[in-house]
């Protein structure tokens, strides 16, 4: 099928690592059909992510409330229900003026298959493995080799499929020249200058699991912060801030604490002005990756294999000895793959991916 002129719609609400996978089938179809339309359905808690980037020329936000949030209550999925009604209906009378001619479902769930049935006409495609009989609303269904890890991996057999294989241009992340100046203006505020070496912790995730100790990222933190112009700028969401303002406050030493403060374009723009990005499997580390911002990743629940930082220079920690890493679970009574990663497992992990300073042994 030839993406030449022909408008396209993406498929794919969330998360936000997910969403960061989906950018460079974008940018692979419209550097090979610079003349087609594409739109994006996405939950507006991440809306900005596309609205930033040239290559989307249309973004169709919806509010569907999470029934994956332990703190959603017995009522999650009656909400969930109720806004994915309000949203079929928003979206059904938006595409019919103009419907879209492909419709590519990278989310892959029964929802999202309802979403492309919104739009009239047109040719939906999906994965051959979807869940939740999401291949019962597609036209096409994409075989997916056995041999094929990585989640991005899977998400550009859409590109490739319409004959438009990646490259690697179509890895880059958008901020926008508002967010870059706004967090330009934030970071030279707090005494941050243009030459520091700026390392983005991200030391909080959506799994309880994923979490490491406060005391080790605190102790962890000042010694990059001992480390002559090594500045440290913690990120997250308003969600993140207590986790975090926990962490600083048994610190030594006075990082930057950007959580809570910047939007999700600002902190794109944050994570391409720094050096490294020192983290969790969340989010912000499939943005540093995208930015090409080499990342030391903690590990434990989840498989690097399969959402681990893509085609960036990158070092994984893991705690050495267990049998039960990539588990999945949300919940652990003793977080032994957390609790196994040492301080001087992840300093030494960061050494390897900064910048030498002069005089260092």
């Amino acid at each position: 099928m030839d993406p030449r002129d022909k408008r396209i719609l993406i498929l794919k609400p969330s998360s936000l690592g997910d969403i960061i996978h989906t950018l460079p089938v974008v940018h692979a179809l419209k550097r090979c059909a610079p003349g087609c339309s594409i739109g994006w359905v996405v939950q507006e808690t991440y809306a900005a992510i596309p609205e930033s980037d040239p290559a989307v020329d249309r973004v169709y936000p919806i509010t569907i409330s999470s029934t994956s949030d332990p703190a959603a209550g017995r009522l999650a999925y009656w909400r969930a229900l109720r806004d994915t009604v309000a949203a079929l209906s928003r979206l059904r009378g938006q595409f019919r003026s103009r419907p879209y001619d492909i419709v590519l479902d990278l989310h892959a769930s029964f929802r999202s298959g309802l979403i492309g049935m919104a739009n009239p006409g047109g040719t939906r495609i999906g994965f051959a493995d979807a869940r939740e009989m999401n291949t019962l609303f597609q036209h096409r269904r994409l075989p997916v080799p056995p041999t094929l890890v990585h989640a991005l991996d899977k998400n550009l057999l859409f590109c490739t499929s319409l004959g438009c294989p990646p490259e690697k241009e179509d890895f880059y992340l958008c901020s926008g020249e508002q967010a870059d100046s706004r967090v330009a203006g934030f970071l030279e505020r707090r005494g941050v200058s243009p030459d520091d070496s700026l390392v983005y912790i991200q030391p909080a995730a959506r799994w309880a699991t994923k979490f490491w100790l406060r005391e080790r990222w605190a102790e962890f933190a000042d010694r990059l912060l001992g480390r002559r112009g090594t500045r440290v700028v913690f990120g997250g969401g308003r969600g993140d801030k207590t986790s975090i303002d926990a962490i600083v406050e048994v610190m030594r030493l006075r990082p930057v604490v950007a959580a809570g403060g910047l939007n999700l374009a600002e902190t794109a723009s944050l994570l391409k002005r720094s050096a490294l990005y020192i983290g969790l499997d969340s989010g912000p580390m499939h943005m540093a990756a995208m930015a090409g911002v080499p990342v030391v990743a903690l590990f434990g629940p989840t498989h690097p294999e399969r959402v681990g930082p893509y085609g960036v220079e990158q070092v994984i920690v893991r705690a050495p000895g267990l049998d039960c890493l990539g588990c999945r679970k949300r919940r652990c009574d003793h977080m032994e793959c957390m609790r196994g990663i040492s301080v001087d497992m992840v300093h030494d992990a960061a050494l390897r991916l900064l910048p030498p300073v002069p005089g260092e042994e």
